[in-house]
């Protein structure tokens, strides 16, 4: 796969993430481009569910869309607690949290520069 190929499968991944997301309410969704700054992955998208409940939801609900819908088997860190779920989807890494561990662990300032979260602030 060529590397201009591999970016748009990622943004498609992404397309499909963010829309996930947006049906099951996440809130506060920040979506960090990583190129250049991670080999890890291509995009980070960051998120938060009212409660633990929702969180466990929103990334269980997730990770089946995505299996149903790319044959994409994810890895999943923390969905027992419900406090901070990390889902590994290759390209995309997705968090969500709890609004109290997301402000305690502050993700997006140690992967965005200030231009990018003054524009996730306004978008």
């Amino acid at each position: 796969m060529t590397r201009a190929s591999n970016r748009t499968a990622s943004r498609d991944l992404l397309a499909r993430i963010l829309t996930s997301l947006d049906d099951d309410k996440a809130e506060d969704v920040v979506e960090i481009d990583l190129h250049g700054k991670s080999e890890m992955a291509d995009f980070m998208v960051i998120c938060s569910g009212r409660s633990s409940r929702q969180v466990t939801s929103i990334a269980e609900k997730l990770v089946d869309r995505l299996k149903q819908e790319t044959g994409l088997i994810c890895k999943v860190e923390g969905k027992d607690a419900g406090d901070w779920v990390l889902i590994d989807a290759g390209d995309v890494i997705v968090h969500v949290f709890r609004p109290e561990v997301r402000d305690f662990y502050q993700l997006e300032k140690m992967w965005m520069s200030p231009a990018e979260s003054a524009a996730a602030v306004r978008g």
